[in-house]
């Protein structure tokens, strides 16, 4: 494959110094340092997968970095987001991001965008850059980057990671297949967790990260056979890989089309999933909004019912392992996946095992459900509404880092 950049910058002697194990490997050498340093990529997201990339990308010798993300840094980010500290509690990711890349690199231009990603501005963003890397973690914004990247003629890195496995391709439709050749549509909402329900080892987005950092400086080198077609699965407690072929879909609706008729749509829509916290996607049916009923209760009232005297019913359908870092006293725990196992098998007429959890659980009464922030347990009041309960099912609004937030803050959070 040819280099998909052309141009090159002169280096000082000060670079010639810096990339000398560049430089003498014949594959890089003089003139590939020189086209790292005139190439630019766009990096979406600084977090899990954002960190190496932009750490090693950086020392690499990229000339430019673009950053686009608008969070900033938690606690509960340090964990597998390297590029960030303890001192960047509170800041602007792509402001820490910035400092560290700057700290190993400093002839670096970096580029930062504090906005979520949207279909009004990812052609704009995308436009200057010469190689886009996806390293975010939901539907909606992966698709996006696929689309707009189709459009613009531009390859998309893709990594993605939850638990234990990542994966790993190049969607470059001049060259191959585009994601939606292998996943036409997304996955029913609520079916893959994200990382934040599901958790995700802390070394996972390393590996993955520097090889989609890998995947980028093969591109614009034009060295080695990139992952054009072909999808690696990784499994770190196997320590396995897997490679499979992918194939251009001729009838893809989007990379099937000429590249100028691409139309960047609503993907919050199109996955029926919200892409960032800051969206106001509400689910919609027929082009109207979908009234659901979920009623709610503060911890804040919670806690003073409880106070009162009152018997109330809580159902935590959380993870048994979740139940030992915190839990609220004489709730009753059935996780989320028992309680979605039996709805599938009275919906299918089986009678199993998993539908004793549905005995626990009063027809009759109040009963409130509660999780981590309030998404499975929303999601559990659905699944039972659906086999036919009609008592009052309340969801506890934010969960238990809610209760550890505004009752409890010697509670530990996670």
């Amino acid at each position: 494959m040819q280099p998909i950049v052309d141009a090159v910058s002169e280096l000082t002697n000060d670079e010639i110094r810096r990339y000398s194990r560049h430089l003498i490997m014949p594959e890089v050498g003089i003139e590939g340092q020189k086209k790292l340093k005139a190439a630019s990529v766009l990096l979406i997201g600084t977090g899990g997968l954002g960190s190496p990339l932009a750490l090693y990308l950086a020392a690499a010798g990229i000339g430019r970095i673009g950053l686009v993300d608008y969070d900033v840094v938690d606690e509960t980010n340090l964990q597998r987001q390297v590029i960030h500290g303890q001192s960047s509690v509170g800041v602007l990711k792509i402001d820490s991001a910035e400092a560290k890349m700057k700290d190993i690199n400093p002839y670096l231009q970096v580029d930062k965008y504090n906005v979520p990603l949207t279909s009004e501005n990812a052609v704009e963003l995308f436009t200057p850059y010469d190689v886009i890397i996806d390293g975010t973690d939901n539907f909606p914004t992966r698709y996006l980057v696929n689309d707009a990247c189709v459009k613009l003629g531009k390859p998309n890195v893709y990594g993605s990671i939850f638990r234990f496995e990542g994966q790993l391709s190049v969607f470059y439709a001049k060259e191959g297949p585009c994601y939606r050749c292998m996943f036409p549509t997304p996955p029913p909402p609520g079916l893959v967790p994200s990382c934040a329900e599901g958790g995700v080892l802390g070394i996972l987005p390393g590996t993955i990260g520097t090889m989609q950092a890998t995947e980028a400086i093969k591109l614009i080198l034009g060295i080695g056979e990139p992952m054009i077609g072909k999808m690696l699965l990784y499994d770190a407690l196997e320590m396995s890989f897997t490679k499979l072929k992918v194939r251009k879909d001729p009838n893809c609706p989007v990379c099937g089309i000429p590249h100028e008729q691409v139309q960047l749509i609503d993907y919050e829509m199109f996955c029926g999933m919200p892409a960032h916290d800051r969206s106001d996607y509400k689910a919609s049916t027929n082009g109207t909004e979908k009234k659901e009923i979920l009623s709610e209760i503060s911890v804040k009232e919670l806690k003073a019912r409880i106070d009162s005297g009152e018997n109330v019913t809580i159902v935590d359908v959380r993870d048994p392992h979740e139940w030992e870092i915190s839990a609220l006293e004489g709730s009753l725990r059935i996780p989320k996946g028992k309680i979605e196992a039996a709805k599938n098998d009275v919906l299918a007429g089986r009678k199993t095992a998993d539908m004793t959890v549905l005995a626990q659980i009063p027809t009759e009464g109040e009963v409130i459900f509660q999780c981590r922030s309030g998404k499975r347990s929303a999601d559990s009041i659905k699944f039972l509404q659906e086999v036919g309960y009609n008592n009052t099912l309340v969801n506890l609004k934010g969960g238990i880092l809610a209760w550890a937030d505004e009752i409890d803050p010697s509670m530990p959070k996670y």
